[in-house]
């Protein structure tokens, strides 16, 4: 198939996902360092996302999780990461695509990145063309087991009052 034009603009949003992937891939295997934590925003019902239908219910457009004390099992591969994080004292598996999230950031490096929101049906074709908030938080200290059970306090606090109308 020939290529009419050079789409710059999406190698370069691909090229940032790869930042959010190699970011949380660290987080992975290593833990967050010092201060550092993460605010991913995603869309909801953009197709792959998998959450339980009440948090979609709460969160229908798009939603804020932030990693840093409480979550479990982050687990990230080309296309997308999963997550356990608590919410109001249970504990929720998310599954994400990259392709979902519209931004990223780690406060304490002063890093921020924000997507284009990609249409949902995008995705349908892109095969044929071969071409609000919640927050959760960082897994247990070194040296205490990992019980699957949210540390602390538990509670989930929402930042709608910060959100920009």
């Amino acid at each position: 198939m020939a290529v009419e034009e050079l789409r710059y603009d999406k190698m370069v949003e691909e090229a940032l996902r790869g930042v959010v992937r190699d970011a949380l891939t660290l987080a992975a295997e290593l833990g967050l360092p010092g201060d550092h934590h993460f605010y991913v925003t995603f869309r909801t019902h953009h197709p792959g996302v998998a959450l339980s239908k009440h948090i979609l219910a709460r969160h229908p457009d798009e939603m804020t999780i932030v990693l840093q004390h409480q979550f479990w099992d982050l687990d990230v591969t080309h296309d997308q990461f999963a997550v356990t994080l608590s919410f109001s004292g249970k504990s929720e598996r998310l599954l994400i695509p990259f392709s979902a999230v519209t931004g990223f950031a780690d406060p304490s490096a002063k890093f921020g990145l924000q997507f284009q929101a990609v249409p949902e049906d995008a995705f349908e074709d892109e095969d044929e063309d071969d071409a609000d908030e919640e927050v959760a938080a960082a897994p247990p200290p070194a040296g205490e087991p990992d019980s699957g059970q949210p540390a602390g306090d538990g509670k989930v606090v929402t930042l709608d009052r910060f959100r920009k109308k």
